[in-house]
């Protein structure tokens, strides 16, 4: 007994004394941090210091220091942000829902104020801004380097006055101008559903705020009333929103209690689960969800949960990839920072974020060959659906089970939207002729010739081969633009749609598939084909 105690003894001893070392290993390291920490912020002061000193021009210590922040903030991620007190403002009232505007999603871009997406419907979705499109000038002057809030304040103003921009685009060697009549930009959640004549419904779904979950469910409970046998979602430059409501509406297919999305983050707080919570749980007809490179956050959570839960088949280009979370901090003197804090991961363990994208946000050159090795990383990353065991791919946003490359537009088709021309047309052409104008309106060779006379007149160069391919462009671009201002904005949509290739392949499948089983396997079918043209 006296060995086998002395031998306990000595086991404590050694575990004590063990603890010991490591407590005081770790006190060390964190004191040489702290240290280290202390050191630089003696360095940083030493050259405040020196500066205010010996600098030959008067320093504004405000802006010294809040420059010294944002140079700090640039070595992380994009979305990690400094926000002036005007910023911190503009941002937290940003939420309203209505402004007037030209209906741009913006982002800062190394020195460029660059276009995120258009949102449908509005000025400048109609005028043919696109995504990449870089803000260099607003009304001839320059808004290269200027804060974000700077920006969009000289593009925002009053309903029905103009506004110039000036954009670089990619590929175009000389910068463009756009003559833009501001709107009030409504953020409708949903802003339009129907049912076709097949019997395919649709509802297309800008963004997640606080009451998508509440239009969704209206809409989808009228199509649901009017019968049909299949359901095209389009999330189609959807930049996101409300996480809970991403949950709220997968909760609509899925029932109570699955789990929608998870963070995993480093702070305390920041690592969560989000399940759903209603018995809610729709049935009898398989669902197509539209997504594109424009499809971000909420949206991207949405797609690749009903993907995950096998209730849904995905369709188009691959998202976004913007799956961290950031939180705002209020600071003093009226500023503020947004710091992120976490990944999102879908039930499939997929992260929703694509790390390449944190470099080119940051305005940073991102080699071809670098974007091939990120989507073949994601390639790689293989995952199983949680009821058919379907494999999916991960990595970096959501990646459709059928891959579909959107309607390429011309120059000459770019060159008419961006002169305004349709617009103008259809408001000259409906205040002489809109008796004429009903849902099912289609225009005659004679108002084709018309219309391309007011073109040659805008002084819009083009051929005949020009006319050739962009006649069906045209023809429905006009009959929609004239529709909407005689009738109503959901039948000129609808008749947009008719030009929508990634639409109409969803339609097409749901028409031809009448189970998620059958959409599953046609699925099957193409990637094998895929596969087979490619060896």
């Amino acid at each position: 007994m006296k060995r086998g105690l002395r031998i306990f003894l000595l086991v404590l001893i050694w575990v004590s004394v063990g603890v010991a070392s490591f407590r005081t290993a770790y006190l060390y390291a964190q004191s040489k941090k702290n240290k280290d920490i202390y050191s630089n912020l003696h360095l940083f002061n030493q050259v405040i210091e020196k500066l205010k000193a010996n600098y030959v021009g008067e320093l504004d210590n405000e802006e010294l220091m809040d420059s010294a922040i944002e140079g700090m903030l640039k070595e992380l991620d994009p979305h990690t942000s400094f926000f002036s007190e005007d910023e911190f403002a503009d941002f937290t009232s940003g939420t309203k829902g209505e402004f007037g505007g030209l209906g741009i999603r913006i982002d800062k871009k190394g020195d460029y104020i660059t276009v995120v997406s258009p949102m449908e419907g509005t000025p400048a979705y109609k005028m043919g801004i696109m995504a990449g499109d870089k803000i260099v000038k607003v009304d001839g002057e320059t808004v290269v380097a200027v804060s974000t809030s700077e920006a969009i304040k000289k593009m925002r103003g009053a309903k029905g006055t103009k506004v110039v921009i000036t954009i670089s685009r990619p590929g175009v060697k000389e910068p463009l101008d756009f003559e833009i009549i501001r709107d009030i930009i409504k953020i409708q959640s949903v802003p339009y559903a129907f049912k076709t004549d097949s019997g395919i419904g649709y509802i297309k779904v800008n963004q997640f705020n606080a009451n998508t979950t509440q239009e969704f469910r209206a809409s989808l409970d009228g199509l649901e009333q009017e019968g049909i046998r299949g359901l095209v979602i389009d999330l189609r430059y959807n930049p996101g929103g409300l996480l809970s409501e991403a949950v709220n509406m997968v909760n609509e297919f899925v029932g109570k209690d699955k789990l929608v999305v998870f963070t995993k983050g480093r702070a305390s707080g920041t690592t969560n689960e989000y399940k759903t919570r209603y018995n809610r749980e729709r049935e009898g007809y398989p669902v197509v969800v539209l997504v594109n490179e424009a499809s971000a956050s909420a949206a991207e959570i949405f797609a690749g949960t009903m993907q995950d839960y096998d209730k849904a088949l995905v369709l188009g280009k691959p998202t976004f990839g913007k799956g961290s979370v950031q939180q705002l901090f209020p600071l003093s003197m009226g500023k503020g920072i947004k710091i992120t804090v976490s990944h999102y991961y879908i039930p499939s363990g997929r992260c929703i974020h694509k790390k390449i994208n944190d470099k080119i946000l940051r305005g940073k050159e991102v080699s071809e060959e670098e974007k091939k090795e990120a989507e073949e990383e994601i390639d790689n990353e293989v995952y199983k659906t949680l009821v058919q065991g379907r494999e999916v791919h991960g990595g970096g946003g959501i990646k459709p089970d059928i891959e579909l490359e959107r309607n390429k537009v011309t120059k000459f088709e770019i060159e008419l939207r961006r002169k305004n021309t349709f617009f103008n047309y259809a408001v000259d052409y409906t205040l002489n002729n809109g008796d004429d104008v009903t849902k099912d309106f289609k225009i005659n060779d004679e108002i084709f010739q018309d219309f391309l006379k007011k073109a040659t007149e805008l002084e819009i160069e083009y051929t005949e081969t020009d006319v050739d391919s962009a006649r069906a462009f045209i023809e429905i671009s006009l009959e929609s633009d004239i529709i909407a201002k005689k009738l109503s904005p959901t039948e000129a949509y609808i008749r947009n749609l008719e030009l929508d290739k990634q639409y109409n392949e969803a339609v097409k499948i749901l028409e031809e598939h009448p189970s998620l089983d059958a959409l599953f396997d046609y699925a099957l079918t193409q990637k094998k084909e895929e596969v087979k043209d490619g060896e």
